[in-house]
């Protein structure tokens, strides 16, 4: 049947591959904003191990007393709450094992994204400590394994556990991503092509080093192995064609038609059409576009823009660039992470001298510096200079940029604090998993309660 004679299940004509390039174009009057989105174990004060879903403790009686009591609406698959969007546009979800993701409204500078932030997370820290839990961000759960966690219960998350287990090896770490893990993450705009390609390219190249600089996650069912970022380890088992850096990303010309056709060359995992969630098929995006679905219809832009959020990469384009390389770091040093990046990005000068000290490494080269950074941490070599090194340069870029944005009245001086807890992890040579795990040993006693007390987000007074 040809595209012609198809008909898309929401009455939509059918979608051509020049339209498909607006995804990657920012809209006229974009500025440049800073976006969280921190996520969070919500867990037992006593065991550590995560809330349940459902119950008088669980995750939807939490989110049931945040709308309650701090207004907004409601957010549902079907008949299961998943989330809440508040009056300040703040959106609180729930990731598939009942993790809660924070995501702040734009922002144009740091101060009041990271004021914002806490203030939300603080609040809600009270909220959940009257259920006994804890919010404890982080690079994964500590202390639960992904038979102890449970599935927040939608139908969109089966259909990603079918497709990821239907791929063997590859997917295996899909349900410990999809369970277990955190990360924070920073959302940045670009304002045209040659902006999107700039600021594109610098990110994905700086992600192995980021990645490695904020490693947290050492524990696992509360044991050390050895491992300091489990989250990272599990991210190359999880469909390795969506994972990793962006494919045209270190490479000339990076144009919105570039992504596009790498983007196209992906399977798509599921669609949602009147009949729910259900998996596309194995093929890629383009066989869909000149064949249509199994069920006779064709593609159209929610198809196109559910597809990009099916892509897990590095930095994930969109009409803006989500960054999402490294573990949380833990909860005071939060702010670090959007001060890094927009330091980075948003500088030109700051930006054009960081794409100078990495453009030299292959995309071979940061795949290999992925694989070994959850083991090695700052040893991690990218090339024949390890991250130690580099980070150190990024970070004196990063401060640069920062200093620039005061100086244009963009941001407030304490910004250039922000940055401190990457410096001490240079300077002492020692990243949060190597600092959790020398407390889990001796200030922490093997005690998850303990660990708790030291790692939650304090409740507003």
């Amino acid at each position: 049947m040809s595209t012609q004679d198809q008909q898309n299940s929401r009455g939509r004509p059918p979608l051509h591959i020049p339209d498909l390039h607006k995804a990657f174009l920012a809209p006229p009057g974009t500025r440049e904003r800073i976006g969280l989105e921190v996520e969070a174990g919500v867990l037992d004060e006593t065991t550590g191990l995560a809330a349940p879903y459902d119950g008088p403790h669980g995750m939807a009686a939490l989110l049931q007393q945040v709308v309650h009591e701090r207004g907004g609406s409601p957010q549902r698959a079907g008949d299961v709450l998943t989330g809440a969007h508040l009056p300040d546009g703040t959106k609180l979800t729930l990731e598939h094992g009942g993790q809660l993701e924070y995501s702040s409204p734009p922002t144009d500078n740091l101060v009041t994204l990271v004021t914002a932030m806490r203030r939300t997370m603080e609040d809600l820290a009270g909220l959940a400590q009257q259920h006994g839990l804890a919010v404890v961000p982080g690079g994964n759960l500590p202390f639960d394994q992904v038979d102890t966690a449970t599935w927040v219960p939608t139908v969109r998350g089966g259909v990603m556990r079918t497709y990821f287990a239907g791929l063997g090896p590859e997917g295996e770490g899909a349900p410990h991503i999809m369970k277990l893990s955190t990360s924070t993450q920073t959302t940045l705009d670009y304002l045209s092509e040659d902006d999107l390609a700039s600021k594109l390219r610098v990110e994905v190249a700086a992600s192995p080093v980021v990645a490695a600089l904020l490693v947290n996650s050492p524990l696992y069912a509360g044991q050390l192995d050895g491992v300091l970022s489990h989250r990272c380890r599990d991210w190359l088992r999880m469909d390795p064609r969506r994972v990793g850096s962006p494919g045209p990303a270190l490479r000339t010309p990076l144009t919105a038609e570039a992504l596009t056709d790498w983007a196209l060359g992906l399977p798509m995992i599921y669609r949602h059409g009147p009949t729910g969630y259900r998996l596309a098929g194995p093929q890629p995006f383009a066989h869909h576009l000149s064949e249509g679905f199994d069920d006779g219809t064709v593609p159209d832009w929610d198809d196109w823009l559910s597809h990009l959020d099916q892509v897990y990469t590095t930095v994930r384009v969109r009409r803006t660039l989500e960054t999402r390389a490294p573990d949380g770091p833990p909860y005071p040093h939060i702010p670090a992470v959007p001060a890094l990046w927009t330091g980075l990005t948003y500088h030109p000068p700051s930006r054009a001298a960081a794409w100078e000290l990495l453009r030299h490494h292959t995309p071979e080269e940061g795949n290999a510096a992925q694989r070994a950074l959850p083991t090695d941490g700052l040893a991690t070599r990218l090339g024949g200079d390890t991250v130690r090194e580099l980070a150190g340069h990024l970070l004196t870029l990063a401060r640069s940029g920062l200093r620039a944005r005061i100086q244009a009245g963009l941001e407030q001086p304490e910004v250039l604090a922000f940055l401190d807890p990457l410096d001490e992890i240079l300077d002492t040579n020692e990243t949060f998993a190597e600092r959790t795990a020398r407390h889990w040993q001796t200030t922490y006693r093997n005690d998850p309660a303990r660990y708790i007390t030291a790692h939650r987000i304090p409740p507003a007074t």
